[in-house]
């Protein structure tokens, strides 16, 4: 654990927030993950936001920590960062799918959810990789 960088695991996980915001937001998927999801407005509007995302922040916390732990190499860059980021948002994105399958959701529902993972593990390994 000696090559952890807390701030970078922290970056990292805040990260996913932003592509989260955006990913999710009406300019990019919001209407087509709706859709996927059988969500109406009315649907989202009766969530309890602040344990939805501060659960969600634990556990993009956690997967940072765990992405840092495999990262843990002096050598560790950030290409190589991004690089197992995304072989391990194959797992993710493959995990997704199969759960997807079994619940009868469209192929949208796989490609939104799973996009998402696939590019917020690049950018989570990217920053841990690259901020030693």
């Amino acid at each position: 654990m000696g090559n952890l960088n807390l701030f970078a695991i922290l970056a990292a996980a805040v990260a996913t927030f932003v592509i989260g915001g955006l990913w999710y937001s009406p300019a990019l998927f919001h209407r087509p993950w709706m859709r996927a999801n059988h969500f109406t407005e009315a649907d989202l509007a009766g969530s309890n936001m602040g344990m939805i995302f501060g659960l969600a922040f634990l556990f993009a916390l956690v997967m940072a920590f765990n992405l840092a732990m495999f990262l843990d190499a002096p050598d560790t860059t950030l290409a190589w960062g991004a690089t197992a980021g995304g072989l391990s948002s194959i797992w993710v994105a493959l995990g997704i799918g199969t759960v997807a399958l079994f619940e009868r959701r469209p192929a949208a529902y796989t490609l939104i959810n799973g996009g998402y993972w696939v590019l917020s593990l690049i950018v989570m390994g990217a920053i841990i990789g690259g901020w030693r």
